[in-house]
């Protein structure tokens, strides 16, 4: 895993609960990320199809549980 300082935060609780859907805005964020980089989403479900998608898309993920039932997921770009 990479460092944690090198992780940047999308939190997609309010989205979620405004009837967005984040997904393309998820995917456009991770694809922007350096090789040395990563992306940490707060959902308050486990992001379970988002986790095995970007696994295809060759991301490693990390799953937490967060606080009050939120969960929060760590995606970085697997090592060539």
């Amino acid at each position: 895993m990479i460092p944690f300082n090198k992780f940047k935060r999308f939190d997609v609780r309010d989205r979620l609960r405004n009837g967005i859907e984040p997904f393309l805005e998820i995917f456009q964020r991770v694809n922007a990320l350096q090789p040395d980089e990563g992306l940490i989403i707060v959902a308050p479900f486990l992001p379970s199809p988002l986790i095995e998608k970007l696994g295809s898309e060759g991301f490693v993920s990390k799953v937490e549980r967060g606080v009050g039932g939120d969960w929060i997921v760590y995606f970085w770009r697997a090592p060539v």
